[in-house]
């Protein structure tokens, strides 16, 4: 049985997707309880270098629906990076699972050749449409939404890899 490129990619995004918004949820009640400043979650880094949480949800969004968008031949939605929130974030990724949910499977099935072009700051980035979900995206995803976890979870809110996983 093979895989599909849509099966690979849209709905596994929006599980995770969804996944990080129930954590979001828990951070912002975990907030409440400790009475915390939901700021001091949502700017945390793990390391200076490293991007806040905020930023975080933000680029695992935009890998996400960027992804979807190029192999499905459609313009990627542009989103203000604004959110500060856990409200604002939680949204935002409402909107990204709303915009990928809108892709049909016959629009990505069949581009593990489609050639993708990327432009990160001056660099462009060449791709066939299977190299750029396995190699780049999937990499990129999966480690700002571990990021995510990771701070909240250095931050003292209960989550377990279940809250990751989520369901099967």
């Amino acid at each position: 049985m093979q895989i599909s490129m849509y099966q690979a990619s849209a709905p596994r995004f929006v599980h995770t997707l969804n996944n990080l918004s129930a954590m979001l949820d828990k951070a912002q009640a975990h907030a409440e309880a400790k009475k915390i400043d939901p700021a001091a979650l949502t700017t945390f880094r793990l390391f200076p270098d490293m991007f806040p949480l905020s930023r975080q949800v933000q680029v695992a969004c935009d890998v996400s629906k960027g992804v979807v968008a190029r192999l499905a031949g459609v313009a990627v939605p542009k989103h203000e990076d604004t959110e500060q929130t856990f409200a604002e974030l939680t949204a935002r990724i409402a909107k990204t699972v709303a915009f990928i949910n809108t892709i049909k499977p016959e629009q990505i099935d069949g581009t593990e050749d489609k050639e993708i072009t990327l432009k990160l700051g001056k660099q462009e980035y060449k791709f066939k449409g299977m190299q750029y979900l396995l190699n780049f995206a999937y990499p990129n995803f999966y480690f700002h939404a571990t990021s995510v976890y990771n701070i909240l979870r250095h931050n003292g809110v209960e989550l377990g890899k279940k809250d990751f996983v989520g369901d099967f």
